[in-house]
């Protein structure tokens, strides 16, 4: 049976790392911080930025290496936050998109009617 020992003490130090981290402590809401949205603590990246990468068929790893800053488990954390609150932040998601394409409507107008 393994104990999480071995005898170069590898394992035991690898299962101490592990139990340090608290998953809940990785997604965060800070009010007055990216106007209170989830975010990964510690950084500026929020869940949102994260899904959209992973929507537009990014891989865990490869959201990763293009947030260098940020571990693997944030990236996971982040997206099981998201498949944990999906229907919440896909109506955020899609109510900030459509204040999107409404602002720039009308700023191509306002443009064209400048010409």
């Amino acid at each position: 049976m393994f104990d999480g020992h071995s005898k170069n003490g590898h394992f035991s130090a690898m299962n101490a790392a592990i139990a340090d981290i608290d998953i809940g402590a990785l997604i965060t809401r800070t009010p007055g911080i990216k106007s209170g949205t989830p975010h990964i603590a510690g950084t500026g990246v929020t869940v949102r930025t994260i899904v959209r990468y992973y929507k537009l068929g990014l891989s865990p790893e490869e959201i990763a290496a293009e947030y260098p800053h940020l571990s693997l488990a944030q990236v996971y954390g982040a997206l099981a936050y998201y498949h944990a609150n999906r229907d919440e932040m896909d109506e955020q998601m899609a109510a900030e998109e459509a204040e999107s394409d409404r602002i720039e409507q009308e700023h191509l107008r306002r443009q064209k009617s400048d010409a």
